[in-house]
Order: C-alpha cells, then structure tokens, then sequence
C-alpha cells in the first residue's frame, strides 16, 4: 500500500460536517453556485489553485444540469490528490473539467487554463509567506478575465493577516462582495471581482512557494 502523503491526510476532516473544514467548504459551494446563478447564461471558465481533491468545484459542478457551459482547470501537484480529484470528475461526468499537475506557484502552469472568469484561491493563502500573499494577489489581474470573481479562504490566526489581504486586493483593482470570518472558528473566506482591466499572463513568474 502506498503511505498517504500529509496533503491528502490534510482531507480527512471533510468526512465530519461539523468540522471547520466542511463549514469553510460550505461556505465556499454557496459562493460559486450562487456566480453561477447569476453567469447563467454564459459559458465560464473557472481556474483552481492548489485544487486538493476538488470538493469545493467538482462538489458543486456535480449536482448542476448546466456543467456543460463550464469549463475548468484544476492545478494540484500531489499525485495522490491529482488521482482523487480525476476519479471525483469522472464519476459527475464532468467531461470539461481537467485536473493538471502542476506548481500552482509557477505562472507557467496557467498558460492554456486563463483567463479565468472564477479563480479560486482556497486552500493557499495560508501556507505561503506573507510576501508570498501579496505577491500572489499582485498578480491575480494575470489570471482574470473580465470583471472575474476571486474566492480565497486565509486563516485568522495572530497575527491576523485578512486585514492586510483585503487591502492588497483592493490595489490590485478588486472589489469586496463577500468577507466571513465566524466568531467560532478561525478560518475566513473572501469573495472579490476585478474591477480593472485585465492583466496578460506573464508565464515566467514564481508567484508563491508552499512553506510545508
């Protein structure tokens, strides 16, 4: 048997409902078939970074009649989440949804896959440096199409980082449409359009570097 690797362990509070995890998840679900509601009468493209197994997309994709107007890349780089994610697809019938891996840090690895009209950034925020955050969200105009929507989770841990964060968007040409942060719980999810234009992809970029 091959050992799990410590991201796919990282999955395992998913099977609770009540853990914090699955309440972030939740939450994340609501905010894109809520876009997709509202989009409902375009073809989108939708771009995940460090996409894990892919609950929050392919959970949401998986019980819609629509899913053939979207299509979507997921960038994960452990295989075994990769492999899950693939399996997860293939059983929703999800033909337009592609699992690459790829180092979602590397700008590279979005060549082909953006611009994108949803970018989800869940899960990354808080496993890079701060400097890697900021860099990160400098360069999310790169990834976006027009008036795109961005949903980033980011841990409240001391220091809290999110008051910063939501600052660096506001710069680099977003608008807030959504903050949680329950009381209960330390995790926190964004959700922000671009109200700019667009960026072209400069594929030669490392924008963050995961610290574990």
């Amino acid at each position: 048997m091959t050992a799990r690797t410590p991201w796919q362990v990282w999955h395992e509070p998913y099977a609770d409902e009540a853990s914090p995890l699955s309440r972030r998840l939740r939450l994340v679900q609501q905010h894109i078939a809520a876009w997709l509601d509202q989009r409902s009468a375009e073809r989108l493209t939708v771009v995940s970074a460090c996409a894990g197994q892919g609950h929050d997309l392919i959970g949401v994709l998986a019980s819609r009649s629509d899913v053939q107007r979207v299509r979507g890349t997921l960038l994960e780089y452990d295989p075994g989440n990769v492999a899950a994610a693939r399996t997860a697809a293939d059983q929703a019938g999800l033909t337009k949804i592609v699992i690459r891996r790829a180092d979602a840090g590397q700008l590279s690895s979005y060549a082909g896959a953006v611009p994108a009209d949803l970018v989800l950034m869940v899960g990354v925020f808080g496993n890079i440096s701060d400097a890697d955050v900021e860099r990160t969200v400098a360069a999310l105009p790169q990834l976006c199409a027009e008036s795109a929507t961005v949903i980033w989770t980011r841990a409240r841990r001391d220091p809290d980082l999110t008051p910063a964060l939501r600052e660096w968007l506001r710069d680099a040409g977003f608008v807030e449409h959504a903050f949680h942060a329950p009381d209960d719980v330390q995790f926190s999810v964004g959700v922000h359009r671009l109200d700019s234009p667009p960026q072209p992809l400069d594929p030669t970029g490392t924008i963050f570097t995961f610290l574990r």
